[in-house]
Order: structure tokens, then sequence, then C-alpha cells
């Protein structure tokens, strides 16, 4: 569970930001889009693998895991966090666990003007995972699943059912022998 935010911790209105970051209205630390590796150290990876790992463990506990006080790693917690390198600690669920066990990706172009009407579209159809805007032969790449191939047909015919989209062309996913992962660059960002 994300730890609550004291009035004195980093990216709370009440602290300045980092150096080399801005602020948003809300007072929140912004991080420049590019650049060195100001974001991470040793530690920040030690514990960001740790909460990768087991995602339900409290701070003292890390602390004793990782041999520093827990006022430090609250305040990397809240630090991470601030920066964006910490988003969320949701749990991770497997959509085919869930009854969708078919997977696609569908490259879609769109008319010019219609991006925003089309990502609104996308946004309200519960079985597009990720979308993003690409460069080359598409505008946007989508992630789709599909309770099968049949019902990928109807969640096809959903997505590109709106007057902004042009064309569509659907790859499905055979097999995922590499799954999304993030602590093998953790780990070299905070090596660097």
């Amino acid at each position: 569970m994300p730890p609550a935010q004291s009035p004195s911790s980093p990216g709370s209105p009440d602290s300045p930001a980092p150096q080399g970051t801005s602020t948003t209205p809300q007072g929140t630390p912004t991080s420049p889009a590019a650049g060195g590796n100001d974001s991470i150290d040793a530690l920040d990876g030690r514990l960001i693998r740790l909460l990768a790992e087991e995602p339900r463990i409290g701070v003292l506990e890390c602390s004793r895991r990782l041999q520093v006080a827990r006022g430090t790693v609250q305040a990397r917690l809240d630090r991470l966090q601030a920066k964006g390198v910490i988003s969320g600690f949701g749990p991770e669920v497997d959509p085919a666990a869930i009854g969708y066990p078919v997977t696609a990706f569908a490259t879609l172009e769109i008319s010019q003007g219609q991006g925003a009407d089309v990502r609104a579209h996308l946004a309200r159809v519960p079985e597009v995972l990720e979308l993003h805007t690409i460069t080359g032969i598409g505008d946007m790449l989508v992630r789709i699943v599909a309770r099968s191939n049949a019902d990928l047909q109807r969640v096809i015919d959903r997505v590109v059912g709106f007057d902004g989209i042009v064309r569509s062309s659907t790859a499905i996913v055979l097999e995922n022998p590499v799954p999304y992962r993030i602590l093998p660059l953790v780990d070299q960002a905070a090596a660097e």
C-alpha cells in the first residue's frame, strides 16, 4: 500500500522541487524529458526490486531487508513517487485469468484532426488495454484482448466502428516469451 505523504515529504506542495525539475500547478515535480541518470541510484534500485517482488511489504520490513533506516525508505518512496518513477502499487491482473486469453495489436490510421475524438472513443472500449500514438505506417497502436478469436472480431468491430478511424491492421499474439518487465532496466539505471 502506498505511504501517505506528510507535509514535509518530497513532492508535497510545501517542499521545493528537486533541482532540474519544474512543478505543475498542483505542486507535483516533473522530471526533464531526457538527460543523464539523475532518477535512481543503487538503493532506489534495490527498493524498487523489493517492492516489485513483494508488493505488499511494508516500509518497516523494507528498511529491515535493505538495512537502512525506516525514514530513509519512506523518503526514498516519497521521492520516487513524486518524480513518477513509481507510478502505482496496484495488483497486476492477467487478462487470460479473467476470461480474455486472446491478445492482439491493432495499428490504426486516423483522419487528420480526429486524434482526440478517436482517443476518447477507444478509452470507452474495456478490451482496449493500451493506446500509443506512433510514427510510421499507422497513427495509433492499440493492445486489445478478447474472449476468443471469434470474440476478437466483435472487439475489432467496436474499435474501428468510429468515423475517425480510416483503416486498421490487426496482429494476433501467439506467444509472449518476454512479458512486460521493468526490473532489468531498473537494475541497469541504478548501476549507471
